[in-house]
């Protein structure tokens, strides 16, 4: 049995593992990369590494994006198989995946105007709506701890993971001749004591286990110190006449905000007049569906529900779902919440939110997430003193809120205590979503603690899984990581600035508006050295902060 990385691997996005055994070829998960240029261009599988004609099923642990978001692409590029997941992920599939196809297709509309402007061909959106919604016949719904055969010697079950609403980790028996080995897949592991969702289920064997590792370096807060802390933004900014804002990612992230003012008005602590925007159509969308799977939900708001309360409910609170309303929420005066996507603050509605008011003295930037590196959130988390957004240098002047009890995943010592549960002192252990510095953190500890076997695999590394055996890896760090031929892209920078400086005689005697637009481009070009030059002082700051 074999399988290979395409995704999630010393990174937090893009998650993907392919597995070939005796009986079939199949995928867990399939989500889209997303972070800088290089790492979106996995999801055009230029590489021809998913061959999703040739996979007879797909084992999809949640609906977030990162982890379904390339279900369309591959349907549509041969994928003819079955998608199983659990009924809450395929409600919230209905939604996210057009919302996703929506984005593909205005960005793909935008670059294509902007190429053929420059005589260059258009191109095509990685999928479309009429894709996004296509690929929703192939879903099958699987209850929890309920056992199915997707193929003949493979057997699953998916347990509830406590990570959001349908969340699932899975136990995966593949048998190949006389043999049965057992692997798990934990998907995105939950905290515990998470609002709305239940706490994560646990398992006991496995022989391998692919373990996520978001946090592998840090530990959370717990609920109660978040809550107050997210009630100290709120009182900064309300007393300063000034407006919170809060990356949140639409599923989730946006509903346990949502309970946390709830529960914070029940305490005294939300002013009565203070209203609580969400804009975002997705999370609005998302946020009935929330409402419809109840049952889904850990006991205590179960028994809120019963009671005839509805904890994603505020007297205050106000839905944003046209661009117009949205706008407007930046023109209107006094304090105000505004929750809004994207949860990196890397696109979406959050970008013009913070463009008004993150040079604001008065103002709070609230993160209640995991930040990924190369992303603006992760900038302005780690001390930026200025941050690009929309084309713009901003000061950032307000006060910068990092809350990690709300995040869905679980800490450091929450990840240990989960891994306590297994009995066999010979599982093989491969730490996947998380950067690679946390995922070194982790494997010590795991190894010092439980001594555990702990390998990190890259992208699209190969490992053959043979029970009792040594680990096997082929590893391909060329495609992984192309190597930048800094030197060569230098020396053309340098070359054309030279040729620009050999023209200045005959610049000098070009027409006033001519020589005027020059001068505006070169402008743009030092803005944006600037920028860059920024940004390499501020990382190599806080690089020998660290050392």
């Amino acid at each position: 049995m074999k399988i290979t990385f395409l995704g999630a691997a010393r990174t937090v996005t893009g998650s993907c593992y392919v597995l070939e055994c005796e009986h079939a070829r199949f995928a867990i998960d399939c989500g889209m990369h997303q972070g800088n240029r290089v790492i979106e261009a996995r999801n055009w599988d230029e590489n021809g590494v998913y061959r999703p004609e040739a996979l007879d099923f797909i084992l999809l642990t949640h609906a977030h994006i990162d982890h379904s978001g390339l279900l369309p692409r591959l349907a549509a590029k041969g994928f003819k198989g079955r998608v199983h997941t659990t009924a809450p992920t395929r409600d919230l599939l209905t939604i996210m995946l057009e919302d996703s196809a929506r984005i593909q297709e205005t960005d793909a509309q935008w670059r294509s105007t902007k190429k053929m402007r420059a005589g260059d061909r258009p191109v095509e959106p990685l999928y479309t709506v009429e894709q996004a919604q296509k690929v929703l016949k192939q879903l099958k719904i699987e209850e929890y701890s309920t056992a199915f055969e997707p193929a003949p010697g493979i057997r699953v079950v998916f347990n509830d993971a406590g990570h959001i609403l349908g969340s699932a980790f899975i136990e995966l028996w593949v048998k190949e001749g006389d043999e049965e080995t057992k692997l798990v897949f934990s998907g995105d592991l939950g905290r515990p004591n998470q609002l709305l969702v239940r706490n994560p289920q646990t398992v006991e064997h496995a022989d391998f286990l692919f373990l996520e590792s978001t946090y592998g370096s840090r530990n959370h807060k717990n609920e109660t110190q978040s809550r107050q802390e997210l009630a100290e933004a709120i009182a900064y900014s309300y007393e300063r006449g000034e407006k919170v804002i809060i990356p949140a990612f639409a599923v989730e992230r946006t509903q346990e905000l949502l309970y946390s003012f709830y529960l914070l008005r029940q305490e005294g602590k939300l002013p009565e007049d203070l209203p609580v925007y969400v804009d975002s159509p997705l999370a609005i969308k998302a946020t009935e569906i929330f409402r419809r799977h109840w049952d889904y939900y850990d006991h205590e708001t179960k028994q809120r529900v019963k009671n005839g309360e509805n904890p994603l409910e505020l007297p205050n609170l106000r839905y944003t779902l046209t661009a117009e309303e949205s706008r407007a929420i930046n023109t209107s005066q006094g304090p105000a919440i505004v929750i809004a996507g994207s949860g990196m603050a890397n696109a979406g509605r959050i970008k013009h939110h913070l463009r008004h008011n993150i040079w604001k003295p008065g103002a709070s930037i609230v993160f209640v997430g995991f930040q990924a590196e190369g992303t603006p959130g992760r900038r302005i988390v780690d001390g930026a003193q200025t941050i690009r957004i929309l084309g713009e240098e901003l000061s950032v002047k307000a006060k910068v809120f990092t809350i990690g009890g709300f995040s869905g995943h679980a800490g450091q010592s929450q990840i240990l205590d989960w891994l306590s549960h297994f009995r066999n002192p010979d599982v093989q252990i491969y730490l996947v979503h998380g950067e690679h510095s946390g995922q070194k953190v982790l494997a010590e500890l795991i190894r010092e603690k439980f001594k555990y076997a702990v390998h990190i695999p890259d992208y699209l590394d190969e490992c053959l899984l043979e029970k009792g055996g040594r680990f096997e890896l082929t590893a391909r760090p060329s495609l992984a990581a192309p190597r930048i031929d800094w030197e060569y892209l230098l020396e053309e920078t340098t070359d054309k600035l030279d040729q620009v400086r050999e023209r200045v005689e005959f610049i000098q005697r070009m027409g006033l508006s001519n020589q005027v637009e020059i001068r505006g481009n070169l402008l743009d070009i030092n803005a944006r050295f600037t920028s860059i030059l920024s940004e390499l002082m501020f990382e190599q700051k806080r690089k020998n902060g660290k050392a």
